[in-house]
């Protein structure tokens, strides 16, 4: 992602173009960041971060864009949830997709996330995860949010939620499918 001095926002991704993004609300991080917004960067160069909008709620954690354009969460500790803006993005569409149409959901958290075996599924590429993934199996996709327990320092704060019942309609997406016949 190539960055451009902005005279109003500072350092900005010019893919982003300076727009306030308002962002769905996520189901984990108490819903994320409100809109993405642009900043100074803060920190040294070249490990500097900016703050990337204002939470929805008190946290003990900010909302953070870091030199490579990564999104993540800052404590006091940097932890990538995401490889770009647009890989958070598509993990908000991808969790809105699965909680409106997955006919179950579950949520599991602390130890038992780790127990999940993922042989049978497939990481979800467009997502570009690095502490939060997304996993596609037969019939369901599997959230991993493990950004929280990472930046906090406390295991017991992962989450993963499966999201189960899903049709190939619903699953894959249209591309990625032939278009039915009438």
């Amino acid at each position: 992602m190539a960055f451009r001095k902005s005279r109003s926002i500072g350092w900005r991704p010019s893919k982003l173009s300076g727009v306030a993004w308002p962002f769905p609300p996520s189901p984990h991080y108490d819903g994320g960041p409100r809109a993405f917004r642009g900043g100074v960067p803060k920190g040294p160069a070249p490990d500097w971060l900016f703050k990337a909008g204002a939470r929805r709620t008190a946290l003990p954690y900010a909302f953070v864009v870091g030199p490579n354009g990564e999104f993540g969460l800052e404590a006091g500790k940097w932890v990538p949830l995401h490889a770009s803006v647009e890989g958070w993005v598509e993990a908000l569409a991808l969790a809105d997709h699965a909680r409106r149409y997955a006919r179950t959901t579950r949520t599991l958290t602390g130890a038992a996330v780790d127990e999940l075996e993922l042989a049978e599924f497939e990481a979800v590429p467009e997502v570009a995860g690095c502490a939060d993934t997304w996993w596609r199996g037969t019939d369901s996709l599997i959230a991993f949010y493990r950004g929280e327990a990472e930046v906090m320092e406390a295991p017991r704060c992962q989450t993963a939620t499966i999201y189960a019942g899903l049709d190939a309609w619903r699953l894959k997406g249209l591309d990625d499918i032939g278009t039915p016949s009438k």
